[in-house]
């Protein structure tokens, strides 16, 4: 072991963890959520847990880490440790060129297969950004192309964000990028603005009531979502896992995925080497191959 090693695994002070109880910590986040924490986020780590040494009243982080593993409190403590861990970068139509293949091509292949009752999840939804644009989406194309039920599953492993997410409120600025029809027809900005705070605007209610919000872990063995899906988001969420974690997650939502339904990742992502029932049919969409 080198000095600078040696340092890690006996530093006692409160400042920072041990290399011995940031493994530790590591081991638990990947086997809880798949995440993956190398040891060159031990900073990162650090100032994440930050909040939760103050919550539990923890001074060190050796108190917190003895909290956890010798004292039970894990059980208690999961879900906001993950919470405090986990990131959650979303905006609305983020990644655009997914939001057009529905409109164009998607959408018209469901309707051409005789479905007017649509399922969509969001299986990452963070602060709903994502579930909300894919309900707008949805809403506008039946606005045009007549009658079509649908319904989102907005599911996160953050109990933080989900709770974000059902408000359905967000600064003025995070709108954005909604194109402006849509931002007319799904968004109501706030009467009320306090000089020093930014506008703020809420999705109205109407779209809300076509999302329901759950906590999911997609670690879990099965995902419980009811009926097959004919859409499915998982962007931005393989990144974190190993090659062996991406495939379980995939064979998964795969599993939750009707034939001829579309899943959608993340433009830094693939299911190439996988053997799923999946075929490309756009940069970065699937579809599952029709039985």
């Amino acid at each position: 072991m080198n000095q600078h090693a040696a340092r890690l695994q006996y530093d006692t002070g409160s400042d920072h963890l041990t290399l011995r109880d940031f493994r530790r910590l590591a081991q638990f986040i990947n086997d809880y959520s798949g995440i993956k924490m190398p040891e060159v986020k031990k900073t990162m780590l650090e100032g994440r847990l930050r909040r939760r040494l103050r919550a539990t009243g923890c001074p060190t982080f050796i108190d917190y880490c003895r909290f956890l593993f010798d004292e039970d409190g894990l059980e208690q403590e999961a879900p906001l440790l993950i919470d405090a861990v986990t990131t959650n970068k979303t905006d609305f139509f983020r990644e655009p060129a997914h939001f057009e293949f529905l409109r164009q091509r998607g959408l018209p292949d469901l309707r051409a297969q005789g479905i007017n009752s649509v399922r969509a999840w969001s299986s990452a939804c963070s602060v709903g950004a994502e579930p909300y644009t894919l309900a707008m989406v949805l809403a506008d194309f039946a606005e045009d192309h007549g009658p079509m039920s649908f319904f989102v599953l907005a599911t996160d492993l953050s109990t933080d964000v989900l709770a974000s997410a059902q408000q359905g409120i967000y600064p003025l600025s995070m709108l954005d990028p909604v194109p402006t029809a849509l931002r007319r027809r799904y968004v109501r900005v706030s009467g009320a603005v306090r000089p020093t705070r930014e506008p703020r605007a809420r999705i109205v209610p109407e779209l809300r009531s076509t999302i329901g919000f759950a906590r999911m872990n997609l670690m879990d063995d099965a995902y419980a979502v009811g009926n097959p899906m004919h859409i499915i988001f998982c962007r931005n969420v393989l990144i974190y896992f190993d090659k062996v974690t991406q495939a379980q997650v995939l064979r998964r939502l795969c599993d939750c995925l009707q034939p001829g339904g579309y899943l959608f990742i993340g433009h830094s992502e693939s299911a190439t080497g996988f053997d799923l029932p999946l075929r490309a049919v756009s940069n970065t969409v699937l579809q599952r191959i029709p039985s």
